[in-house]
């Protein structure tokens, strides 16, 4: 049980500390979403997006993140 709650305390850290990004630095991250890269196709009655190149650089982050956290722990 001991490992769950660690998983679950380091899960809604994480959901912390992106909300508090999200909120206080929000409007400086508008460059998020549309990087190159990014599929956007807008057509009369069709919207299509997937932010591909943005998903990849979260991905990174994070990864980097849980390599960080599993190397000092």
């Amino acid at each position: 049980m001991k490992e769950i709650a660690k998983v679950l305390i380091f899960g809604g850290g994480l959901l912390l500390g992106a909300g508090l990004v999200i909120y206080f630095l929000g409007d400086k991250l508008k460059w998020f979403g549309s990087l190159p890269g990014d599929i956007r196709v807008e057509k009369p009655g069709f919207n299509f997006y997937m932010p591909l190149t943005s998903m990849l650089l979260l991905s990174a982050a994070l990864s980097a993140v849980v390599w960080l956290t599993r190397k000092l722990f």
